[in-house]
């Protein structure tokens, strides 16, 4: 009965992951338009004077977003 071949070249390509460039990107962007989202709705909300539709979305998507968090 003979062992299995295994080369060490193999082995060092099976060690090795390379992240695609959208899986490192993306969840930073998905960050900092929340940071945003969070930062400029309040800044938003304050000097708003009647409701606009970017506001009514600002306030759509904080309610949606953190309503089990509150």
């Amino acid at each position: 009965m003979s062992a299995g071949t295994h080369s060490p070249h193999a082995a060092a390509r099976a060690a090795q992951t390379r992240l695609p460039w959208w899986a490192v990107v993306l969840p930073a962007v998905a960050f900092a338009v929340l940071l945003t989202l969070i930062t400029g709705a309040q800044e938003a909300h304050a000097a708003a004077d009647g409701p606009s539709g970017v506001r009514q979305l600002l306030d759509l998507l904080r309610n949606t977003l953190f309503r089990g968090l509150g």
